[in-house]
């Protein structure tokens, strides 16, 4: 294992004073782990918060800034935040008109973001509602989640969602064009190599030079199948037909997110974007917005994952509102 570390157990600490150091627009509550937009809370805004197991980077502290998200916990290496770290995240927000959790489909994500609900609403008298993001066409269940996994609809999500909130919209507005995105939206990704965590010191499962996994979840879990390395366009189609068949894309625009899960070149993701383009463009899929790039990763894994969203007007002019984030920017 090759990584620039100083030591396994301090990966996370010593990336969130990197990521402040870089970023002095941040906060960083660094005892909690939680990284906050620097002018939160805003009085009368609604707070929208996310987080889960560090490794997926940018996603999500990211994506704190304005017109996202206002807080998010970093977990350890694919391991859910604590209660404690939320509920530090959901009062740190809350300026008198709620917050939002959104929540990947995973279960311990799920608990534990609940406890902290609770949690915050005892304790603190805060109003929280949830949205769980799950997005994921590969497989019902998983070894991590019942139903379906939350993947890179996320980043959609935490882009309009918080688009929503900057407008001045109310906790149930914000939440239920949350439910609607999460609703709208179908992922499927594939994986070319595994992913190395620090602590383990060796890949988190083996795959021949000459296979890829199809279906892969974000934190290396088993997809569908495990099939022969194939060119370009006929992953693309792997990709691409199970969501397609998952939803009917054909009525409204689509914002589409062709996604690196961390170690697979732009070069390579600008191909694979082609194929995908070229194949929802046949299927009758109007592509009105589009990101390329490494939004939610997986540490170190080569491979992709393909995330179309049917966006209506309102989800379009959100996702066009101005964005500040270390993750995503334009408008400003």
């Amino acid at each position: 294992m090759k990584k620039l570390i100083n030591g396994v157990d301090e990966v996370i600490a010593d990336a969130l004073i990197g990521l402040q150091a870089a970023h002095p627009e941040l906060r960083v509550d660094h005892a909690n782990r939680v990284v906050f937009r620097g002018d939160a809370p805003h009085q009368g805004k609604v707070g929208v918060i996310s987080g889960g197991g560090s490794g997926h980077e940018p996603l999500h502290g990211g994506f704190v800034g304005f017109g996202m998200l206002d807080a998010a916990c970093a977990g350890e290496i694919f391991t859910s935040p604590t209660p404690d770290q939320m509920m530090a995240a959901t009062t740190g927000v809350d300026a008198g008109a709620g917050v939002l959790h959104i929540v990947k489909n995973y279960t311990g994500d799920v608990m534990n973001f609940d406890m902290a609900a609770e949690m915050a609403a005892a304790e603190s008298g805060v109003t929280v509602e949830t949205v769980v993001v799950d997005d994921d066409v590969a497989v019902q269940d998983s070894l991590y989640t019942a139903g379906r996994r939350g993947v890179g609809l996320t980043v959609l999500l935490e882009k309009i969602v918080g688009a929503a909130a900057e407008s001045g919209r109310d906790l149930a507005a914000v939440a239920q064009v949350a439910r609607d995105v999460n609703a709208s939206g179908r992922s499927m990704g594939v994986a070319l190599t595994s992913c190395t965590v620090p602590a383990a010191g060796k890949p988190t499962f083996d795959l021949p030079d000459d296979q890829m996994e199809v279906g892969i979840g974000i934190h290396g879990e088993p997809g569908r199948h495990r099939v022969p390395l194939a060119p370009a366009r006929e992953v693309a189609q792997m990709l691409a037909e199970p969501v397609l068949a998952d939803l009917d894309f054909t009525q409204a625009p689509a914002i589409v997110m062709l996604n690196g899960m961390g170690a697979t070149p732009l070069l390579e993701l600008y191909l694979m974007y082609g194929e995908v383009a070229r194949i929802l463009q046949a299927a009758g899929v109007e592509v009105a917005r589009n990101l390329v790039g490494n939004y939610i990763t997986s540490l170190d894994m080569a491979g992709c994952s393909l995330t179309v969203l049917r966006a209506t007007d309102d989800m379009l002019q959100l996702w066009d509102a101005p964005v500040s984030t270390p993750g995503l920017r334009w408008g400003m």
